[in-house]
Formats: C-alpha cells, structure tokens, sequence
C-alpha cells in the first residue's frame, strides 16, 4: 500500500468486522527518537493464541469473503523494511490490539496519507462505531472521541449532511494544525529532518 493511512483503514474495518463498538488510534510522530508508530485497539471479539500466531501469513485470513490477508502481512513487511517491528495482542472476548512502529527518516517510510479521508471511511460505514482518535506530532497533538461529538451533536446524527461536513472540516483542521502538509500527506522522510 502506498500510504500507511490505507494500512489504518484495512485495520478499523477488521475491528467492525471483529464486532467492535469502540475503537482507539493512536498516531504518533516522535520526531526526537525518529520513530512513528501506529497503534490500533478495539473491544471486538479478539482472536486466540493460534490465530494470532498465523496473522502474518499472507494465505491465511478469518474472513470467509477471500481467501487471502494481505493486510497485516504487508504492514509487518513495511515496518520491517524501516527498522521497525508490528505486533497484534489479542485474546478472546478481549479485543486485539495492533501496532506498527517504523523508523521516522527511513527513506522506505510510506507517508502517512489522507487521514482525514480514511476517518470519514471508517466512521460513515456501517455499522457504526465509535472511535477514539489521538495523533501526536513532535509537540503537538489532536483529538477526537465520537462519543463526545454524537453528544453535542445529538439529535443530529454523525451521518447526517451538515454533520459530515463539519467532522471533515474538522479533520483537515487538525491535519493543518499538527503541521502535516496539504492533502494530509505526512513529509517524505529525509535523513531525519521534516520536510
């Protein structure tokens, strides 16, 4: 995948299908330690110990709609090829949690893409689900709880028009504000400055 926002979204959609009500994502840049790492926890079903063990095998998938899983495979190879490492933490009725962590400056580092688009995905789809969002970048950092903003919002619905365009306003907002460039594509990475 050509952006690491597309190994996010694959990841939330495995957690709706795992049955998730409640999903946390973490995005960090610590551009001291020049690490990024991703982070990805829900209240779904969670998997067992041998289920587990497989997720990285690309012929090996719990969905019953293909017969590959590609997803967590390419993301392990991606962090790896950056000096990094993935692992999954899961144990029934338990949830799974998921993260990536990859070498900031490594020039293999896919960017971190349209996170604002990928949000607006995963939270219109269905069913819903509420998400938990946090992205730090070196000092600065973002928010957002859905169930804070269904709060405020209610009556409205989170899918409804004008409440749509908000969040993706809202969304690109943050991306401007953490210092990520246009379109929400995080910098190329180059020898470990920002660009």
């Amino acid at each position: 995948m050509k952006e690491l926002s597309l190994h996010v979204l694959d990841i939330l959609q495995n957690a709706r299908e795992a049955g998730a009500t409640l999903v946390h994502l973490t995005v960090e840049e610590n551009l001291d330690e020049d690490r990024f790492s991703l982070e990805v926890r829900d209240n779904g079903r969670g998997m067992g110990e041998e289920t587990v063990k497989r997720l990285k095998d690309p012929f090996f998938t719990t969905r019953r709609t293909r017969h590959v899983g590609l997803g967590l495979p390419l993301l392990a190879a991606a962090a790896e090829r950056c000096n990094g490492s993935l692992a999954v933490e899961s144990a029934p009725g338990q949830g799974t949690c998921v993260s990536a962590v990859f070498q900031w400056s490594h020039l293999d580092r896919a960017p971190l893409g349209d996170m604002a688009g990928t949000l607006m995905s995963f939270l219109l789809g269905e069913p819903f689900c509420d998400l938990v969002y946090v992205h730090r970048r070196g000092r600065n950092d973002y928010s957002l709880d859905t169930r804070e903003v269904r709060r405020e919002l209610h009556p409205v619905e989170i899918t409804h028009p004008a409440a749509r365009e908000w969040l993706a306003g809202t969304l690109s907002q943050a991306e401007e504000a953490l210092g990520l460039p246009a379109a929400g594509i995080s910098g190329t990475p180059s020898g470990g400055k920002e660009v």
